[in-house]
């Protein structure tokens, strides 16, 4: 208190006498200039997101022949890996050189041995990845392009259970139901899209497809929201750093994949670089740029944004795929992104939002002051964005990406 005036270390508001509504209004005027620059975060990360999600199952359509790869997808996952951990090393310098005098040096063998134990986490993320970019090959053996990315969409879905279940995140009544139209519309686009009479693995297509999709979604989704629960956790470690370990342990398993193919199949198999071309080449850079974007969105942004930007780039992938594969837009198809579309924008509307002000019925300052380190923890793990706690720390001026 200075000449009877308060001032918040967080917005930096002076007030005389504050009360609680006072309080409660100022911080209400700060959070909307840092919700600002968090919404154009999230813009061009779902921009992104758009762009490299909607081209990557038309790049892997591209790089069949007859029907098949002349690759192993494997090697494909391994070099993609191997690139993400150059970028993350190169940023790591940029980076170190940037850094100010009395800071911490990110290069120092004492940082990186003790980032590598708070990080060990990582590995597990790093496996459950390593399934499923092996499994997105498979998928596109048994659908087209545009029917992968919708079937990509249920991962929203089991996503959000996981988050109530394992992070204790809330959702509203509308949100559940937002999600439920997801499904409808999901269910909708897949209408007699299967072809009658294929087979897969000796199964019937219904079959084998559904077990493939089963693990295709099931998988990646708690790699998700593991990745994201990791990353928020060391959430001063710098995300270069811990792309590092990340990327690090990607590589470490695809290439014990490579090692497995070729002890099956021959020493033949070990060339990593057999069957490729420039199509395979562009479909490593974009899951490269792909996998870098997601690691933005789950330690800035979080999960559930990350998947619901997916489905906007359905509707990209099921036009480029008929402009350029000649695949028919159904009417299945339009309706189901439609509602696909119509479930985003009720998830993320305002009136769909728990407020816990209404539940509390006042802003509870001392209480929330004496939990708000292990309530923000709790909120950056479930990524809820919204801050309707007024958090008292320094975290709240540091800028939203690396500098």
């Amino acid at each position: 208190m200075k000449n009877g005036m308060i001032e918040c270390s967080v917005c930096h508001s002076k007030l005389v006498s504050p009360t609680t509504r006072g309080v409660s209004r100022a911080y209400d005027r700060h959070k909307s200039r840092v919700s600002s620059k968090q919404r154009a975060l999230n813009v061009l990360l779902v921009v992104g997101d758009c762009v490299l999600v909607g081209f990557q199952p038309i790049l892997v359509y591209m790089c069949k022949v007859d029907g098949r790869f002349l690759f192993s997808p494997i090697s494909v996952n391994f070099l993609t890996e191997v690139a993400k951990v150059l970028f993350a090393v190169l940023m790591l310098i940029f980076q170190a050189r940037r850094q100010k005098v009395g800071e911490k040096p990110l290069l120092s063998v004492s940082t990186f041995v003790q980032a590598a134990r708070n990080n060990v986490l990582l590995a597990v993320p790093a496996l459950l990845y390593a399934i499923n970019n092996y499994l997105k090959f498979i998928m596109q053996l048994y659908f087209n392009p545009a029917t992968v990315k919708m079937l990509s969409n249920l991962k929203v879905l089991v996503i959000a259970l996981l988050l109530k279940m394992i992070m204790k995140r809330r959702f509203s009544v509308i949100q559940w139901e937002a999600l439920a139209l997801l499904l409808i519309g999901i269910s909708v686009n897949q209408l007699r899209s299967l072809p009658e009479g294929a087979a897969a693995l000796g199964l019937p297509v219904t079959t084998g497809a559904y077990i493939y999709t089963l693990i295709f979604v099931t998988v990646p989704s708690l790699a998700s929201v593991y990745n994201e629960y990791a990353l928020k956790s060391q959430y001063e470690t710098s995300i270069y750093l811990q792309n590092l370990f990340l990327y690090g342990y990607g590589a470490i398993f695809n290439f014990l994949g490579i090692l497995g193919t070729a002890v099956v199949k021959g020493p033949s198999s070990f060339d990593i670089l057999q069957g490729h071309s420039k199509a395979t080449m562009f479909l490593i850079c974009n899951n490269a740029a792909q996998g870098i974007l997601s690691s933005f969105f789950f330690k800035y942004a979080d999960t559930i944004l990350k998947k619901y930007s997916s489905t906007v780039a359905t509707i990209f992938t099921g036009i480029a795929s008929a402009a350029l594969f000649g695949h028919t837009l159904t009417m299945n198809f339009i309706l189901g992104i439609s509602i696909v579309f119509i479930s985003m924008h009720q998830f993320f509307s305002s009136l769909s939002k728990v407020k816990d002000e209404q539940q509390n019925g006042k802003l509870d300052l001392d209480y929330q002051d004496n939990h708000r380190s292990k309530e923000s923890f709790i909120n950056m793990a479930a990524g809820a964005n919204e801050e309707a706690s007024h958090r008292v720390g320094s975290e709240e001026r540091k800028p939203l990406l690396p500098t």
